[in-house]
């Protein structure tokens, strides 16, 4: 964009703008360039407060025509990008989003799907307040969309406007506000199981003829706390057993096109190697004597030797995991009248943090284990302990202080 012009005075002496000229019939007019094409705006008005002519239609003054077309000489935003549509914001941001995890490219297009349906996508970036983008969650929500399917969208809106304000074309981000408190967070958190639950299920598993085969991996979730990806992933080279030490360096995917693949951990903190106990390790030593090498061991991304493998000799993924614990946990519930409540093995992961933190493992320690990004999302882990867990710290608490003041006593009286 430029802008040619030489300064002129109006009638009352005020020093008119670069690209400000007054016509011969006393309309103000207003000259700017887009990609060397000249373009014009008009009016009767200078600033608001000047009085329209008489007999003349209300319009607004040429310096709020300025600031309408994106003319401001404090930020200079380019009018002409201002015109595109929200879709075409979001698809070009998304072709900035290169090199992306097949999973992450799978929700680009989830939000792209979901916009092009939406009549919010077809409004002009220029037009868009923040009480347009409150509205348009709030419109997604009321709609039947989930908390999460809201903070997705919400999650590629938000970086596709602030590009256009890095980009000079807009002002402000209308959707750079928290997104609690204008949506309802009605997802549901995912519990984790009590011990004695654990238990049950562990035994139950161990003595079905059917389900017995997958005792040791879901033990292995149970306590170690590992994705389920990552598990996966796991090949017999990332298995020390010698010296009780699992590696974990990348996970195993399967994309939407049933295309195997291997990823880097899910954050630079899921990068990890994790100490097991001896139980665990007995686990990982019973999987590998019970593995069926295949006649050819299939490669995935360079990687061979998956703990568990198909009737094809693929390795398992998630999806295959999720539907044996389904089955798992519906055969139990169907023999036992106390019902089991749903488990996953995300479920598992959550329990295993859950147990760690009930047992006083220090916050740091646990974080590292668990391979979690930000000490927040473990520490959300303890402020989730209940009334049962308080009472049995302070007990444990008061038998450390008894113990204390028996081993004084005995002190004072051998002196």
């Amino acid at each position: 964009m430029g802008i040619r012009g030489n300064i002129r005075r109006d009638s009352k002496h005020r020093i008119l703008r670069a690209g400000e000229t007054i016509r011969a019939d006393g309309k103000y007019q207003f000259k700017y360039y887009v990609n060397g094409k000249a373009k014009f705006v008009y009016s009767w008005r200078l600033e608001p407060t000047d009085k329209l002519p008489i007999g003349k239609k209300p319009c607004q003054s040429l310096r709020e025509l300025e600031k309408k077309i994106g003319y401001d000489l404090d930020t200079l935003c380019d009018p002409d990008q201002k015109n595109i549509t929200v879709l075409e914001l979001v698809e070009r941001y998304l072709r900035t989003k290169t090199g992306v995890k097949p999973q992450t490219k799978s929700n680009y297009g989830f939000v792209v799907n979901l916009l092009k349906k939406e009549e919010f996508s077809g409004k002009k970036i220029g037009s868009i307040k923040t009480s347009d983008a409150k509205l348009f969650l709030i419109k997604l929500q009321s709609d039947g969309r989930g908390y999460s399917s809201v903070k997705t969208v919400r999650g590629v809106l938000r970086p596709a406007f602030q590009m256009a304000v890095d980009d000079d074309i807009i002002v402000k981000n209308p959707f750079g506000f928290q997104l609690a408190g204008v949506v309802v967070n009605d997802s549901k958190t995912r519990e984790a199981i009590t011990k004695e639950q654990m238990r049950k299920f562990l035994k139950f598993v161990h003595d079905d003829n059917t389900y017995c085969k997958y005792y040791e991996a879901v033990y292995i979730l149970f306590h170690t706390g590992m994705r389920i990806s990552e598990f996966c992933g796991l090949t017999l080279k990332d298995i020390d057993l010698e010296n009780r030490i699992v590696n974990i360096d990348h996970q195993l995917q399967r994309t939407s096109d049933m295309k195997y693949v291997i990823q880097s951990t899910k954050t630079s903190a899921g990068t990890r190697q994790i100490p097991i106990t001896e139980d665990v390790a007995y686990c990982f030593r019973s999987i590998i004597e019970d593995r069926v090498k295949p006649k050819r061991e299939k490669f995935v991304d360079g990687y061979c030797g998956f703990l568990y493998i198909d009737d094809d000799g693929m390795p398992l993924v998630a999806m295959h995991w999720e539907h044996r614990f389904n089955h798992m946990v519906s055969k139990y519930n169907d023999i036992y009248r106390i019902q089991m409540p749903n488990i996953t093995p995300h479920i598992c992961r959550h329990t295993y943090c859950s147990n760690q933190a009930k047992a006083g493992m220090n916050p740091k320690t646990l974080q590292y284990l668990m391979g979690h990004s930000e000490i927040g999302v473990t520490l959300d882990v303890y402020t989730h302990l209940g009334l049962e867990d308080a009472a049995a710290e302070l007990h444990r608490m008061e038998e450390l202080q008894n113990a204390r003041q028996e081993m004084d006593r005995t002190k004072e009286e051998a002196i």
